[in-house]
């Protein structure tokens, strides 16, 4: 199984630092996300459009994740409708147990018709 979450290095002596310290020090690991994401913008730009041509034919977008990532993925689930007028309709989420694949589509949603497929986002 992929290990995809550890302990950081950075954190590691969180509990003997100050206040000050530690928000700075959440500062600086936020700052890595936003460099890490900048990398990944033209994957990312692929993605959302694939996933906006699906929804435009009718397909649905599924988030599949397990532990933190499912719960982040449902909470991004959540938004679509306030930030885009998205119906609930359109989004499903699946939290498979940890000993399920999560990758794999759920029985519960194969053979579902919608005009286009569904596509599914691999929360991890």
């Amino acid at each position: 199984m992929e290990i995809t979450e550890q302990p950081g290095p950075a954190t590691a002596a969180l509990d003997r630092l100050s206040t000050e310290e530690i928000v700075a020090l959440i500062n600086t690991e936020d700052a890595a996300v936003a460099a890490a994401v900048r990398t990944a913008l033209p994957e990312i730009a692929r993605t959302v459009d694939l996933i906006a041509d699906r929804l435009r034919h009718g397909g649905r977008l599924i988030y599949v994740g397990a532990g933190t990532s499912g719960r982040i993925g449902l909470l991004d689930a959540a938004e679509w409708g306030p930030a885009f007028g998205t119906p609930l309709r359109t989004l499903r989420r699946c939290w498979p147990a940890a000993s399920e694949r999560p990758w794999k589509l759920p029985p519960v949603w194969k053979g579902k018709r919608t005009p286009a497929p569904p596509i599914c986002v691999r929360a991890r």
